[in-house]
């Protein structure tokens, strides 16, 4: 009811809906920064108050569904913690290292530069099959179980876990050493 109202143009059902959802959004961004890199200065607290506030901002046109909610905020989140590891990267820039996505999730210090890699892969993987890159946006970035993904996006866990191999496969490709991509090759 209150996603309705917000969608319906009524910013105080905003406000009525956080503490309805605070808690599980508080255990998503935990989950998110649980391995962060020491020393870091974003806590779960402060990205969810970053993400409300691209919330508050955010066109979202007609809200589905709670799950299609915490699909939105999971995707802010993903954005909040990329541009974060941009910022601190800014003067590391590495060249070309190239890692798998489970290494690319986890968040440890000298993987910053892997959660830019990934979610640059991420990217590309969308730009040709939308619904994979949400499978990969809400399993690591969301911290969604199959279950959770399986009611955001209305379909199967059988087809989560097969599109989600095949999203999986095509990412650890998309991030291995050995795959030349254009992006390296354009900026030479």
């Amino acid at each position: 009811m209150l996603l309705h109202k917000w969608s319906s143009g009524d910013k105080s059902a905003l406000a009525a809906l956080m503490p309805v959802v605070y808690s599980e959004l508080h255990r998503l961004a935990a989950a998110r920064l649980r391995n962060e890199r020491a020393g870091h200065t974003l806590q779960p607290t402060a990205l969810i108050h970053e993400a409300y506030l691209k919330l508050v901002d955010h066109d979202q046109g007609q809200w589905h569904s709670r799950a299609h909610f915490f699909s939105v905020a999971s995707r802010i989140m993903r954005e909040i913690l990329v541009d974060n590891a941009r910022k601190h990267r800014a003067g590391k820039r590495g060249k070309g290292k190239k890692v798998s996505i489970d290494d690319a999730v986890s968040f440890a210090p000298e993987r910053g530069r892997s959660l830019e890699q990934l979610d640059d892969a991420l990217k590309e993987l969308s730009r040709f099959d939308e619904r994979k890159g949400r499978l990969i946006e809400l399993k690591y970035f969301g911290g969604l179980t199959g279950e959770e993904i399986s009611r955001v996006l209305g379909i199967s866990i059988s087809t989560i876990t097969r599109e989600m191999r095949l999203a999986e496969a095509w990412l650890e490709s998309y991030l291995s050493p050995a795959a030349s991509r254009g992006a390296t090759s354009g900026s030479e």
